[in-house]
């Protein structure tokens, strides 16, 4: 089965044909980057009129490198939530031309369940796992069931994580992206330079969720307050403290998930699952099996959008050509099945 997926939910422009929604044929990502560094973060009209003018040729290279033609596709797909609305619709209304066009099924995909079965595409992974969802618009802790079946047992109730390291990452000037740019400079720092606090979430019902706007307050208002006696107030020591304590505050909730659902594979995926401490720290928990997709996975992809809608085809489940876009996915806190 050959799948074109098209991801357009941010600033990434990219597709990929995938066959028997696990083999790579081609991947193609236009990054957007050098168009919002100016900004330090991501403008939604740059984003989406981008997207409009990117959009042909990168699925004809997708295509082209694959050595298909459009008629050879036995499926279409497309990011069709969350995201920016914008830059959505550019993705999902090309998806949709081109399966009509073609006589194709159609799948539109959410955003959040490809980028857990992102792993999959490198190794097949038993059913069930620990998800844990980490970038710059999403921080969510779940059990992972199937392909679309995930029950949400922790999110952010502030920040995304890649979100608190954009907006430090800004403050200080370190770069953009910012969680790209804090990882490299922590490599040269000490993680203990400051003691950055961790929140103090209410136990119960939500105790898997994770907070960041403290920690974000602490690093860009309060440094002096947490400051190591001795140490530097140097970017690589500022970067190696926020990016330890940031993760830190993911690995505790993520362990205390681990030891109440009894799980023993973890699963990563998103953009932060790229960072190296996060991808250290976890791998060195000889006591569970875990799993990263590749650096190339982990950002935004077509292949992960390709690889789950052959999946839903696959089951005979595909979308109407009326199929509309969503800034948000509600995560609700049982097993959801939507795509």
């Amino acid at each position: 089965m050959l799948v074109l997926g098209i991801e357009s939910s941010c600033d990434e422009c990219a597709a990929s044909v995938v066959a028997d929604g696990r083999r790579i044929l081609s991947d193609i990502v236009a990054s957007q980057i050098p168009l919002h560094e100016k900004y330090q973060g991501v403008v939604p009209e740059i984003a989406s009129r981008t997207h409009l003018e990117w959009i042909s040729g990168v699925v004809r290279q997708a295509l082209g490198q694959a050595g298909l033609a459009p008629s050879d596709l036995d499926g279409v797909a497309a990011t069709a939530r969350p995201g920016l609305v914008g830059s959505l619709l550019v993705g999902l209304s090309f998806a949709k031309g081109l399966a009509w066009s073609q006589g194709k099924p159609f799948v539109a995909v959410n955003h959040i369940l490809a980028h857990l079965y992102a792993p999959q595409l490198e190794r097949e992974l038993e059913y069930p796992f620990l998800g844990l969802l980490v970038s710059g618009g999403h921080s969510i802790i779940a059990r992972v069931e199937d392909f679309d079946r995930i029950e949400v047992l922790g999110t952010t109730i502030d920040d995304a994580v890649g979100e608190a390291f954009d907006k430090v990452s800004k403050h200080y000037g370190f770069g953009y992206p910012g969680g790209l740019a804090i990882d490299r400079l922590a490599e040269n720092g000490d993680p203990c330079a400051f003691r950055f606090p961790k929140p103090q979430l209410n136990k119960g019902e939500h105790s898997y969720d994770v907070s960041y706007s403290g920690l974000k307050t602490a690093a860009i208002r309060q440094l002096e307050q947490y400051r190591s006696p001795g140490a530097e107030a140097s970017p690589a020591n500022i970067a190696a403290s926020f990016r330890k304590a940031a993760v830190d505050i993911l690995l505790e909730r993520l362990l205390k998930a681990a030891a109440d659902t009894g799980l023993r594979r973890i699963v990563a995926g998103g953009g932060v699952a790229a960072n190296s401490y996060l991808r250290s720290a976890l791998g060195e928990r000889t006591e569970f099996e875990v799993r990263f997709p590749p650096l190339s996975l982990c950002g935004d992809n077509g292949a992960m959008i390709a690889g789950i809608a052959a999946r839903y085809i696959e089951r005979g489940e595909t979308s109407g050509l009326d199929a509309g876009v969503a800034a948000r996915v509600p995560l609700y806190r049982r097993l959801s099945t939507a795509h």
